[in-house]
């Protein structure tokens, strides 16, 4: 018998860059997110995995970076995350809107379900939202370049843009979220989980869209919330939808198992702990390389091949 479990949204989502310090300069500086961990991708440690979120780095809030540098760039469609979507406070489009304008970047506002909606790309063309709630949690904000009365939230939703979403939707379901809305086309059906942050799925079907490739300025996957007390039965899950999910995996900040969808997104479930201050204080997050134990042998070489990055906090205005 299928099981159902409930997760109460998005963990993290991580994406490939380019350029590390663009990068960089762009989440921390224009959107005022905390680089609350440097590290480097276990499967990759030439590769910078750059973590940006509130100030704690609280599950829900933290999105992260592969930045290959030179990368070539991807195009955004069709099984892939294609539209990432953060939550800011009601009263905060105008200050958003002339905030992103004098720095250069296309912005565009529309309202969807009732929400006043902020779209603009990051500097490796990767679609973002800033989505206006009043229900907007009070977060954690980081001290930074943006008041904290009109800092991000943590994540909103993420946009699948799905051929064929049926076999997707089914999952979404047995993860406990409910379809809530739609457009009158059909093209975008909206899902929620029961959580604060990160508890939306938009799931869009346009036949028009081309299949997306992998690069810089696309989504890499998309992390749910978890625990570890139920990773098992994730798993089990998983496999009942036809998937073949990783066993769990330690990835030192939380642990994770890894499958990938029948509509070609690539799912992670993740657990909040232990977090990302177990091994450096909250103070100091992101000040400097943290590896996972077992990479700690290998610092020297590691950090000889990473490329320099300029991470001082960007000052408050």
């Amino acid at each position: 018998m299928t099981q159902s479990l409930e997760t109460p949204g998005i963990h993290h989502v991580t994406a490939i860059a380019g350029d590390p310090n663009a990068n960089h300069a762009f989440y921390t500086e224009t959107l005022g997110l905390r680089l609350v961990k440097r590290s480097v991708n276990q499967d990759d440690v030439g590769v910078y995995h750059l973590f940006y979120a509130d100030d704690a780095g609280n599950p829900g809030t933290s999105m992260t970076f592969f930045p290959y540098v030179g990368a070539r760039s991807g195009r955004v469609g069709a099984g892939q995350a294609s539209t990432v979507s953060f939550t800011i406070p009601a009263a905060s489009v105008d200050y958003w809107v002339d905030r992103l304008a004098e720095r250069g970047l296309d912005v565009e506002t529309t309202e969807r379900f009732g929400d006043a909606v902020v779209g603009f790309e990051d500097p490796d063309g990767l679609p973002l939202e800033l989505v206006a709630r009043e229900d907007a949690p009070a977060g954690d904000p980081p001290t930074g370049p943006v008041p904290d009365e009109h800092a991000i939230r943590g994540f909103f939703a993420v946009e699948l843009s799905l051929s064929d979403p049926d076999a997707t939707v089914e999952l979404l379901e047995a993860m406990g979220y409910e379809e809530t809305d739609g457009d009158e086309a059909g093209h975008r059906r909206r899902f929620e989980a029961d959580g604060d942050r990160g508890f939306v799925v938009d799931v869009v079907t346009d036949p028009a869209t081309p299949q997306g490739t992998p690069g810089a300025g696309t989504v890499h996957h998309v992390a749910y919330r978890v625990t570890d007390e139920e990773q098992e039965e994730w798993r089990t899950l998983l496999q009942e939808h036809g998937l073949r999910p990783s066993e769990v995996i330690d990835r030192k900040w939380f642990r994770s198992v890894y499958a990938r969808t029948r509509g070609g997104v690539l799912f992670e479930f993740a657990t909040a702990e232990p977090g990302y201050d177990v091994d450096e204080p909250r103070s100091s997050l992101g000040e400097r390389l943290v590896l996972p134990d077992w990479l700690e042998n290998r610092r020297d070489e590691i950090e000889s091949g990473l490329p320099e990055l300029e991470t001082t906090p960007p000052a408050t205005e």
